[in-house]
């Protein structure tokens, strides 16, 4: 997630391959409509994500749901005095997902994001924790980093690299960790409307540690996915 403000409607799509074979489309990704009500705060009222999994163990149905984020822009400045942004997030995950893919509970996610410009190139940064109110023995805590490499060229043209770091503390996974590179390009903001805007997203990840997953228990998520952003600003 950016730490900039934005007010736009979202939506996002995923297709995963895990190391055991098994693939999962997960629609929407939990992405929705994005409005900024004041100068430094942003409200994300999100939709609920749906998953389809196939090849091995196949199942279908909606996935739990971060149905709310609160963004709040702490300080800022624009390209003349530093060009610089901090924000923090807080979201709450409900768990209405079907049998095959809950956790069974309750979560937040504090996060705090960072990010400088210098010229058309930038820096983005954000680490988070994901805190389950129950059956922590089993889910853990995760901590998220991300750091995201993108330059600007051109006027619609954003490459970008993103690399991803989770680390699971306490859990089936604890002490287990996953490092996922993500190169990608952003298309936009193309004039759709005299008040709206398009924006397209598009990258690759790839685990790069560890490399070979054999089981969810021992390694933790999947090994490469597909992803597609499709986003109105308004």
């Amino acid at each position: 997630m950016t730490p900039r403000l934005e007010q736009e409607f979202r939506y996002d799509q995923d297709w995963q391959h895990s190391g055991n074979g098994a693939n999962l489309v997960n629609f929407d990704g939990g992405k929705g409509l994005e409005l900024i009500p004041s100068t430094s705060n942003e409200i994300l009222i999100n939709l609920p994500p749906f998953e389809d999994r196939s090849v091995k163990k196949p199942a279908d149905g909606q996935g739990d749901w971060q149905f709310l984020v609160i963004k709040q822009r702490f300080v800022s400045a624009n390209e003349q005095s530093g060009n610089y942004i901090l924000s923090g997030f807080l979201g709450f995950q409900a768990p209405t997902g079907s049998a095959a893919f809950t956790n069974h509970s309750w979560m937040i996610n504090p996060t705090l994001a960072a990010g400088k410009g210098w010229g058309d190139f930038d820096i983005q940064a954000t680490v988070g924790a994901q805190l389950p109110f129950s059956h922590q023995d089993v889910i853990g805590t995760a901590i998220v980093t991300n750091l995201t490499f993108q330059d600007h060229i051109g006027r619609y043209f954003w490459p970008e690299l993103e690399v991803n770091d989770t680390y699971w503390s306490g859990g089936e996974r604890s002490g287990k960790n996953q490092v996922l590179l993500t190169p990608g390009v952003v298309l936009g903001r193309f004039q759709l409307t005299p008040d709206t805007k398009g924006i397209l997203g598009l990258g690759y990840q790839v685990a790069v540690s560890p490399k070979l997953i054999r089981s969810p228990a021992l390694t933790p998520t999947y090994q490469n996915a597909w992803i597609l952003s499709l986003r109105s600003a308004f």
